[in-house]
């Protein structure tokens, strides 16, 4: 399973992606809500999904939402017509979002204004879903042709792959985020695997991804955030894949990373934009082409927080990857 570290925007899709593409899962399964979009180059060309899981770019690859997940049932159909056809799932239990969701949202002032909400109607449709009053996927007649149990899917294709894909990041958690600027849910890996219906013991390999620098969307705290211009001087400067908003953002944090390691228990950590720090990595696929200088960092972050540090992106492209799983027993 692949989980954020931070605020969300570290690359999951990225991650995902590669290991779509290198390990070539049998079933990927995507967990939380359409107002987190996982953005995946190809090409040059960027794609930013916000149902379906980023493996899209394997072909052979199967393709499930999680039975606590949230769909928009607009975007589903849509993403399948682009990404997914013939091989795209939803489970029976699946969340809907309706526009009552997205209207409620957005006429709340509070969540809009203060906490920075998406407006996309996911908190809503959990209040709802909670409440016991939520239409699911085995509702709704669209979507019948996708239906399926992905709990059995994840437990019969174990032997030949799964890659279970995390949504925004750790301190975004309801429970263990910067509360109350918070998602809706827990996004630490013990929730993403509720929301999937997998049991810890099921679990090979938990990656925790983290970006060589931090950002976030919306209100909450940002431990060391750096003024625009000086993010911009950086070349720090992203917005959001759903709303388009600025990230805000702050040089990477130790303290956070070893409380996201307290609270996700990684087997492995993938670093992402790692060119960003350090022009030189740009593209590089092996750890001896890396700069003295960024593998220096790396290895400073590996023993730090006690993890080892297996994936190293060095450009927007998933093949833009430095893969030490092999050398460090991860694979």
């Amino acid at each position: 399973m692949v989980v954020d570290g931070f605020f969300g925007d570290t690359g999951k899709g990225k991650v995902v992606a590669y290991l779509a593409l290198a390990d070539k899962p049998e079933l990927c399964v995507r967990t939380g809500a359409p107002n987190a979009g996982h953005t995946v180059v190809i090409g040059g060309e960027v794609h930013v999904l916000r149902t379906l899981p980023t493996c899209f770019v394997n072909p052979t690859s199967k393709l499930a939402v999680a039975p606590g997940a949230l769909i928009k049932v607009d975007v589903f159909l849509s993403e399948v017509e682009k990404y997914g056809r013939g091989r795209s799932y939803v489970d029976f239990n699946t969340g809907v979002i309706e526009d009552r969701h997205v209207e409620a949202e957005r006429r709340d002032e509070f969540l809009m204004k203060t906490v920075g909400s998406t407006g996309q109607g996911v908190g809503a449709a959990m209040v709802d879903r909670v409440l016991r009053r939520l239409r699911l996927a085995k509702d709704v007649e669209e979507l019948r042709p996708y239906l399926a149990d992905v709990p059995s899917m994840i437990h019969e294709a174990r032997e030949r792959g799964v890659v279970i894909e995390g949504t925004q990041g750790t301190f975004l958690s309801l429970y263990h985020g910067t509360y109350p600027y918070v998602t809706s849910r827990d996004v630490t890996a013990s929730g993403v695997l509720s929301e999937a219906g997998v049991g810890p013991k099921a679990v090979d390999e938990v990656v925790l991804v983290f970006k060589a620098y931090v950002t976030r969307v919306g209100g909450g705290p940002l431990p060391g955030e750096l003024p625009p211009e000086e993010a911009e001087r950086r070349g720090w400067v992203e917005r959001g894949a759903v709303t388009g908003r600025p990230r805000r953002a702050a040089p990477f944090n130790f303290e956070l990373a070893k409380r996201a390691v307290l609270l996700n228990t990684p087997t492995q950590i993938a670093l992402t934009k790692v060119d960003a720090l350090f022009k030189d990595a740009a593209g590089k696929t092996r750890w001896q082409d890396l700069p003295p200088e960024a593998r220096r960092w790396v290895e400073e972050l590996e023993e730090r927080l006690g993890v080892p540090v297996t994936l190293i992106g060095t450009g927007p492209e998933p093949w833009h990857m430095v893969d030490l799983r092999r050398e460090k027993g991860r694979l």
